[in-house]
């Protein structure tokens, strides 16, 4: 892969988790709070909201783990469109995360 090759698809994937992310954003978000849901679930699970992302991003991690296995065994490929939600997802979750430790780091005076 060339360099300006992977620069496109860099650049692609980088709109494409925007686009997912505003899309979403509506759907997860609530009192102008985009880490709501992290938030939420890290009370019902007794955790904080970082794990509870992470616990939420494993499922994504793992079918990009199954995705990696039968390329390796099975010589099977998964479809463009699932490999894309997937790789959006993950992306997103990091971003997400990022955003979960710089707001933790914003209220202890870091």
């Amino acid at each position: 892969m060339t360099q300006d090759d992977f620069m496109r698809l860099v650049d692609s994937r980088y709109r494409s988790c925007c686009q997912v992310m505003t899309r979403k954003g509506m759907e997860y978000s609530r009192n102008d709070d985009k880490l709501h849901n992290f938030k939420r679930a890290a009370k019902m699970l007794g955790v904080t909201p970082e794990m509870a992302l992470v616990g939420m991003m494993a499922k994504h991690l793992v079918s990009i783990l199954d995705m990696v296995d039968d390329l390796q065994y099975r010589d099977s490929r998964p479809a463009p469109e699932v490999l894309a939600e997937k790789m959006n997802d993950t992306h997103n979750y990091f971003y997400l995360l990022e955003a979960l430790l710089s707001e933790k780091s914003k209220y202890r005076g870091a």
